[in-house]
C-alpha cells in the first residue's frame, strides 16, 4: 500500500497555472521586497491567521486579530482568542516543522487546538461527519482504526512523489481533508501544512496569505471539495486551489509596489524639506532633521549616511560636530 498514489489528473488548466506560478514567484524573488519586508511579512502572516479561522466560524475580525496579536485586550469569545494566539504561535515555528513527520504533524495540531479540545496532539478514536459551513455533510471521514496508517502513506506519498510540489500539495491538502485525521481542527491543520509544503518548495510561501484568499471565495473552495468527492479524485480541488494560490502571488506582489511607493514618497518628501532648510542655511545637523522630518536620531543618522552616499550631502566638522551640506557646484 505504501505510495500509492491519491487520484487526480493533470489537466491543461493545472499546467498553465503552475506555470504562471512559478513565474510569479520569480517575479516576487527578484525583488526580494517580501524578503526584506517585516511589515508586509507581518501583514500576510495576520491575513493567514485571520482567513483560516473566520473559516472555521472564528468570530474575529482582521483588526481584532490584529490587536490580540499586538498584545491588546480584545472584548470577544475566550476560545475565538485562544485560537488566534495557537494558530500564530504555530505559523512563527513553520520553518522548524518537518512537512513529512507524523510527529510533527500531531505536534502543530496540539499547538493549534491547545487547551481547545480533548484529542489535541492526537488523532481522533470516534467516526465522524465533515461539514461544510452551512451544515451540510460533505462526507464521512476514514474509520479511526485507519486514519494513522493513511496518513503515514500520504505523507510518504509527499515526500517520495517526482510531481510538482505545487500540484503534490495541493493534493495533499485534499486527501488530508478527505481521511479527516482529527476530531476538530482539520481545516486549520491541512491549511498549515499546504503553506510548510510550499514553503519547502520556496520561503516566499511561509509569507503567502493563500487562507485569506479561500476565505475570501468559501463558497468555491467547497464546491471545489465536493466536486472533487463526487469525481472520486482531486482534480477539480487542485485547479481551485491553484487559482487562489495565483491570486495570492498578484496580490502580494500589488502590495510589494504600494508598500516600495510609499517608502520612495517618504524618502523623497524627507529629501525635498532638507533641500529646502538648506538653501536657508549653510549646513545641517542631526538635531535639525530629527525636527524637521520628525524621526529619531538613529534615523537620522541612517537618512543623512544615505544622502551623503547618494552624493546630495556632503559631511564637514562644524564646532566639533558632524554637519552636512550640500555639494559645491561643478
Amino acid at each position: 500500500m505504501r505510495n500509492k498514489k491519491p487520484p487526480f489528473e493533470i489537466t491543461n488548466q493545472i499546467i498553465d497555472a503552475v506555470v504562471e506560478i512559478a513565474e510569479l514567484v520569480g517575479k516576487l524573488n527578484s525583488t526580494s521586497f517580501l524578503s526584506t519586508n517585516p511589515t508586509l511579512r507581518r501583514i500576510n502572516r495576520i491575513r493567514t491567521i485571520h482567513g483560516s479561522l473566520a473559516i472555521e466560524q472564528n468570530t474575529l475580525s482582521l483588526e481584532q486579530v490584529t490587536a490580540v496579536l499586538n498584545g491588546k485586550q480584545v472584548l470577544a469569545p475566550p476560545k475565538d482568542i485562544a485560537e488566534v494566539k495557537n494558530a500564530y504561535e504555530i505559523y512563527e515555528r513553520l520553518d522548524e516543522l518537518d512537512p513529512y513527520s507524523v510527529d510533527d504533524l500531531l505536534t502543530a495540531h496540539g499547538i493549534m487546538t491547545r487547551g481547545l479540545m480533548e484529542e489535541s496532539g492526537v488523532f481522533r478514536t470516534r467516526p465522524v461527519g465533515v461539514v461544510d459551513s452551512e451544515g451540510h455533510v460533505l462526507h464521512f471521514g476514514t474509520l479511526p482504526q485507519y486514519v494513522p496508517d493513511l496518513i503515514m502513506e500520504l505523507l510518504d506519498w509527499a515526500k517520495t512523489s517526482e510531481v510538482h510540489m505545487l500540484i503534490r500539495s495541493c493534493v495533499f491538502h485534499y486527501e488530508f481533508e478527505l481521511i479527516h485525521p482529527f476530531a476538530d481542527g482539520n481545516g486549520r491543520v491541512g491549511r498549515l501544512w499546504h503553506t510548510l509544503l510550499l514553503s519547502k518548495w520556496n520561503p516566499a510561501f511561509a509569507w503567502l496569505p493563500v487562507e485569506s484568499i479561500i476565505h475570501d471565495r468559501q463558497r468555491e473552495y467547497y464546491e471545489a471539495i465536493n466536486a472533487s468527492n463526487d469525481a472520486g479524485e482531486s482534480t477539480v480541488f487542485i485547479e481551485f486551489m491553484l487559482s487562489a494560490i495565483k491570486t495570492s502571488l498578484i496580490d502580494t506582489s500589488n502590495m510589494s509596489d504600494e508598500l516600495s511607493d510609499e517608502k520612495t514618497d517618504k524618502a523623497v518628501l524627507r529629501w525635498n524639506k532638507i533641500h529646502a532648510y538648506l538653501k536657508n542655511h549653510d549646513y545641517i545637523m542631526n538635531t535639525d532633521v530629527r525636527t524637521l522630518c520628525s524621526v529619531s536620531a538613529a534615523t537620522a543618522n541612517r537618512l543623512l549616511a544615505s544622502l551623503t552616499a547618494d552624493h546630495k550631502l556632503v559631511r564637514c566638522r562644524v564646532g566639533g560636530h558632524w554637519a552636512y551640506r550640500c555639494p559645491d557646484p561643478t
